[in-house]
């Protein structure tokens, strides 16, 4: 690398740290508190996945099973009215109004997988219910999942991806003057155009935090948290020589359990049994 080039390097390494310096107090995760780096317009995004969720449900082959659609569908609600009952004692009940949950069932016995897209667009694999087995296993699954959405954990990680590959002018640019560059990138940092609606994978910060607060949501929801320990040591185990697509990028079967036992007793402060 020329000399002129590594001073380019370094002075863009520089505006991305100082953007993610300014910005990064801007936004904070409900329940962890934690400071995170959001800055592409919720508005912007939810639209995004809104038309990306509608292409992969027009591709997909939806279930026609009654019985696993509705179950799906009423967990599903459930944990996101908790969710929102949540936020609206936070304090944050701005936030609720950006969400307009979705919960789809794909009729797919090989994928074992399940996400919120940002904005509540949800879908779950058929082939993930050999594991959940009932509606509390249901909840551990979409618990966790809501829980990346509500926690902003899509706008981070797209925030921090296209700051660091086009730098803060150029984003900035990108998502006020050119709306079919933004898409690409939106498509590009999840996934969507090489893997039908899969998301890329989210970094363990992010799991860990979502299971601390997937506990959370199911609880308030009605939903034993303590189900959620057998059931992630059941994927762990029952998902063969490959790992189920949910697994990809968890931690360690050992610390997520461990985690998870240190998080139980403030889980369980909010699970009332129906």
């Amino acid at each position: 690398m020329s000399p002129d080039m590594a001073l380019v390097a370094r002075i863009k390494r520089w505006m991305v740290y100082s953007v993610l310096g300014l910005c990064i107090s801007c936004t904070t995760v409900p329940m962890t508190n934690r400071s995170s780096f959001q800055m592409v317009p919720e508005a912007d995004l939810n639209a995004l996945s809104a038309q990306e969720y509608r292409q992969v449900i027009d591709e997909a082959q939806l279930s026609t099973n009654t019985a696993q659609v509705q179950a799906v569908q009423r967990v599903g609600q459930r944990i996101a009215d908790a969710a929102e009952a949540f936020l609206r004692e936070k304090g944050l009940g701005h936030k609720v109004s950006r969400f307009r949950w979705e919960f789809n069932l794909i009729d797919d016995d090989q994928t074992a997988n399940a996400w919120v897209m940002p904005g509540g667009k949800a879908v779950v694999y058929s082939g993930i219910l050999k594991f959940t087995r009932n509606d509390t296993g249901l909840a551990v699954v979409l618990g966790h999942e809501v829980a990346h959405a509500i926690a902003g954990h899509g706008n981070e990680r797209m925030s921090q991806g296209l700051a660091a590959q086009m730098g803060a002018a150029a984003l900035s640019a990108a998502l006020s003057q050119q709306p079919a560059a933004t898409q690409e990138l939106f498509q590009q940092a999840y996934g969507v155009g090489a893997h039908v609606g899969f998301l890329l994978p989210y970094s363990r910060l992010h799991e860990t935090e979502a299971d601390r607060i997937g506990l959370v949501l199911m609880a308030r929801a009605g939903y034993d948290p303590r189900a959620a320990i057998p059931f992630w040591e059941h994927m762990n185990t029952g998902g063969g020589p490959r790992p189920p697509e949910l697994l990809s990028t968890h931690p360690a079967p050992a610390s997520r359990i461990q985690s998870l036992r240190r998080e139980m007793p403030k889980a369980l402060l909010h699970y009332r049994r129906p």
